[in-house]
């Protein structure tokens, strides 16, 4: 059994951490987070410590590591704000702990390089989490693609309706979540990266604090991409049968069947981490790279015929 502190734990993505943690045997002994609306924790333990502020909690850790093995903690979960991501996960490392940090790991591309330089002088590990490329479906789809010498055709479209809380969190605020492409489209960037080979291109047609949308030709494909939180854009008939979220990869017209299972695979992602099978620093840079080129590259004047069909 290992022992795992968590980081955001009054978070959205929090209960999926926590819930690995349980399914693979494991015990959640300290959370961390300002807001304490945490009693979910009482499901899981009552013996979790938690600590509204960072700095007991970095305390709490750096103590437990001089005790013995059974009273240390391993691993941070870390499901704190984005621009949050990279100074937790070096407050884990310092404090002799591997962490497990939510997408994007960073914002920005170059911390990428200093958390690596982190880990050597450390030893401790740092992981992320791409549950998708894990989805079966996709995992067979990969297969096909890898099989087949031509090019393929790709539509994606995710559209998730957030209400006016979502743009004064720190979510609507660029310089903290990354903006849409980052905060909502870095799982899909990166299975497009995983699927079709590295960015050979990259087109933004649109782009402000509710919609982003770009074209994309990778190794083995086009790609026509559409993320937004307008639910507007969603037909009533799909709002009647599954709200306001609307997901869909079509490739070469196909559509890809990718929601079932869609927030049930953080488990799995746990078992990799725990086999020191997870996923690091190198199998996310692409798509971190990624979403700053769409964050930072001009728009584009002409809104060509290579552009999503809801912008036509």
């Amino acid at each position: 059994m290992r022992n795992f502190a968590l980081m955001g734990v009054a978070g959205y993505i929090a209960p999926r951490h926590l819930k690995a943690i349980s399914d693979t045997g494991n015990r959640i002994v300290a959370a961390c987070d300002p807001k304490d609306s945490v009693g979910i924790l009482d499901k899981y333990s009552l013996e979790t410590y938690y600590f509204k502020e960072p700095e007991r909690f970095d305390r709490f850790l750096y103590k437990r590591h001089r005790e013995n093995d059974n009273e240390k903690v391993h691993y941070v979960s870390i499901c704190t704000p984005n621009y949050l991501h990279d100074a937790h996960i070096r407050l884990a490392l310092r404090n002799d702990c591997d962490a497990i940090c939510e997408k994007p790991l960073v914002i920005n591309p170059w911390n990428l390089d200093a958390l690596e330089k982190l880990e050597e002088e450390t030893g401790r590990k740092i992981y992320t989490v791409l549950q998708l490329r894990l989805l079966p479906s996709l995992i067979e789809l990969k297969k096909e693609i890898e099989k087949s010498e031509k090019r393929f055709e790709v539509e994606v479209t995710y559209i998730t309706g957030r209400g006016k809380w979502y743009f004064v969190s720190w979510k609507g605020i660029e310089e903290h979540s990354g903006g849409v492409a980052t905060n909502i489209g870095i799982h899909l960037f990166d299975l497009m990266l995983w699927l079709f080979g590295d960015a050979e291109e990259v087109v933004v047609f649109k782009r402000d604090e509710k919609t982003v949308s770009g074209f994309l030709s990778l190794k083995k494909a086009d790609v026509k991409w559409f993320l937004s939180l307008d639910s507007n854009l969603i037909s009533d008939e799909v709002k009647n049968k599954q709200g306001n979220t609307f997901r869909s990869i079509k490739v070469n017209q196909k559509e890809t069947e990718f929601s079932k299972g869609f927030t049930e695979l953080h488990t799995e992602v746990y078992k990799n981490v725990l086999s020191d099978k997870g996923f690091r620093i190198a199998d996310a840079r692409r798509s971190i790279e990624l979403v700053y080129k769409i964050r930072s590259s001009k728009v584009s004047d002409i809104v060509r015929e290579k552009s999503h069909h809801l912008l036509k």
